[in-house]
C-alpha cells in the first residue's frame, strides 16, 4: 500500500548496506523486489520502512535448514527437489523450495510426499551435523547480542536494542549484515523479520521468504493484522481455532473488535492472550534461558514391531542421538521421556524425571526402557522416539552415585569413547550394546 511521506522514509541496501535512494516505490512489512536498484552496487535488495531505524526485536530463521546444508555439502543436489526425511513409512523434516511447488511439505508422511513429487532426491536426516551448523549460526548471533532466545536448531529470536551504540549501525543493519555473513561464510540463506516485540518478528520472516527481510512496524501493526486468520496468534491451535469460529471468531481483526472482558469470560487466560496478540501487544522479553525446551530423536519404522528386543535395539540407537546433541549443545535433562505411537496412530508418552540431570546415552536408555518394558506388551508400534526434557547446562549433568558404582563405570566408559570419537571420528567406537544393536 502506498503511503504519503514515503520521500522521507529510511532506506538502505542489504547487500552493501549504503543509504539507498528514498524515493522507492515500498510497501509497508513486504519490500518491494526489483524495482529500484542501489546506487552503490547495483543491487535490488532495498530495504525501507518508516520505522527501519527505531525497531530492534528480530527473528531469523533459516531457509529450509536442512535441505539447504545439504545442498551446500553437494552441489550435484542443485537444481534438484530434495526431501530429507524418513524413509517409506516416515514422515518429511524438510523439503527444499522446488519440492514445496509440487505441494511437499514439512511433517508431510513421506509416501504422500513421494506421489507428489517422485523425482526428488530422499536423504535421510544427519541430526549431529545440522546441530555443528546451528551451533556456527548461535555464535555469529550471540557476538552481536547477550540477547538471543533460540527456538530450535534453525530459528531464534533476538534482541539488538542498544546494540547501536555498540555497533554503530542499526538493528536492522546489524541484521542485514548478519544475514549476508551467514550465507557467506556458512553458505545457506536465511530470512528475517523485524519488529517491535517476537510475536510481529515471528510473522514478519515468513512475509519474504526464502532469503528475505521483511518489516512489520508497531504503527501498522493493528493494521496489517486485522484480516489475518485467528490460526496465525501463536497458541490458537486446531481446537482453539474451532472454538473461536463455532463463536464467530475466524479472523484477528474480529478478535481486536471483541470486547476484551468478554474473551476473558469465554476463553479465561487463553481469552486475555487472544486480546493481547490480536492487539500486537506482546510484552514477552527475548530470554536467553528460553531456548529449545527439549532435545528428541524418534524414528518411524517401515514395519510395525512388537517384539521388545528391537525395540530396544532402537531406543538405544535414538538415546545415542539424544546423548550426541545433548554434549554438543552443553546442556543435559532432568527428564526422560519415551514416545511411542502404535500401528492405530494412538500416541503413549511416558516420563521420568531423574535425581541429576543427564546428558549420557546409557543413562537416557536404562531409564527409557523402564517404560518401555511396562508397554512392550505384544502391542505393535509404528514409532519410537525418546528425549529429554526440563534442560540444564552440562555443568551439574551426571554426577558420581555412592549407591550405583557400575553406573559410574558405564558413565566413565561413555566419557572415554566420546573422546576417543572426538580425536578419531565418530565410528571409532562404539559400545556392546551398539555393535550389537541395542541389545
Amino acid at each position: 500500500m502506498a503511503m504519503a511521506g514515503i520521500e522521507s522514509w529510511p532506506a538502505f541496501c542489504r547487500d552493501c548496506l549504503s543509504d539507498a535512494g528514498p524515493d522507492a516505490p515500498y510497501s509497508l512489512a513486504v519490500p518491494a523486489r526489483g524495482s529500484v536498484a542501489c546506487p552503490s552496487c547495483g543491487s535490488t535488495r532495498i530495504l525501507a520502512h518508516p520505522e527501519l531505524e527505531k525497531l530492534a526485536i528480530a527473528h531469523l530463521d533459516c531457509d529450509a535448514f536442512y535441505a539447504a546444508i545439504e545442498k551446500r555439502d553437494d552441489p550435484g543436489l542443485n537444481g534438484k527437489p530434495l526431501i530429507v526425511g524418513g524413509e517409506v513409512r516416515g514422515v518429511v523434516s524438510t523439503c527444499c523450495y522446488i519440492a514445496r511447488k509440487y505441494g511437499v511439505r514439512s511433517a508431510m508422511p513421506m509416501f504422500q510426499a513421494r506421489k507428489l513429487c517422485p523425482q526428488a532426491v530422499v536423504l535421510k536426516p544427519r541430526h549431529s551435523h545440522y546441530a555443528a551448523v546451528a551451533r556456527q549460526i548461535r555464535e555469529m548471533m550471540q557476538a552481536l547480542t547477550p540477547l538471543v532466545e533460540p527456538l530450535s536448531l534453525d530459528e531464534a529470536y533476538l534482541d539488538l536494542s542498544g546494540t547501536d551504540r555498540i555497533h554503530h549501525m542499526s538493528p536492522a543493519r546489524t541484521m542485514a549484515k548478519l544475514a549476508s555473513r551467514i550465507e557467506t561464510e556458512i553458505g545457506i540463506t536465511v530470512s528475517v523479520g523485524l519488529s517491535g516485540n517476537k510475536f510481529l518478528a515471528k510473522l514478519a520472516s515468513d512475509l519474504d521468504k526464502p532469503r528475505g527481510f521483511a518489516v512489520i512496524g508497531m504503527g501498522e501493526a493493528k493494521s496489517f493484522l486485522r484480516d489475518k486468520p485467528v490460526g496465525m496468534i501463536r497458541g490458537a491451535g486446531k481446537a482453539t481455532q474451532a472454538r473461536l469460529a463455532r463463536d464467530g471468531f475466524t479472523t484477528i481483526g474480529q478478535l481486536q473488535d471483541a470486547d476484551t472482558r468478554d474473551l476473558a469470560r469465554r476463553y479465561g487466560a487463553t481469552g486475555l492472550w487472544l486480546s493481547r496478540m490480536a492487539n500486537a501487544e506482546d510484552h514477552r522479553p527475548v530470554d536467553p534461558g528460553g531456548e529449545m525446551k527439549t532435545i528428541s530423536s524418534e524414528t518411524t519404522f517401515n514395519t510395525d514391531i512388537a517384539a521388545p528386543a528391537e525395540l530396544e535395539a532402537i531406543l538405544w540407537r535414538q538415546s545415542e542421538r539424544v546423548s550426541a546433541r545433548a554434549k554438543k549443545l552443553g546442556l543435559s535433562g532432568h527428564t526422560v521421556v519415551l514416545k511411542l505411537k502404535t500401528a492405530d496412530f494412538r500416541l503413549r508418552t511416558r516420563s521420568h524425571t531423574l535425581d541429576a540431570p543427564t546428558q549420557l546415552a546409557d543413562r537416557i536408555f536404562r531409564s527409557a526402557r523402564l517404560a518401555l518394558k511396562r508397554e512392550a506388551d505384544g502391542t505393535k508400534f509404528r514409532l519410537l522416539g525418546v528425549g529429554i526434557s526440563n534442560l540444564a547446562p552440562a555443568s551439574g549433568a551426571d554426577p558420581a552415585s555412592l549407591i550405583d558404582p557400575e553406573g559410574d563405570k558405564r558413565a566413565a566408559a561413555e566419557r572415554a569413547m566420546d573422546r576417543i570419537r572426538e580425536k578419531f571420528g565418530g565410528g571409532a567406537v562404539g559400545t556392546g550394546r551398539g555393535l550389537k544393536g541395542g541389545a
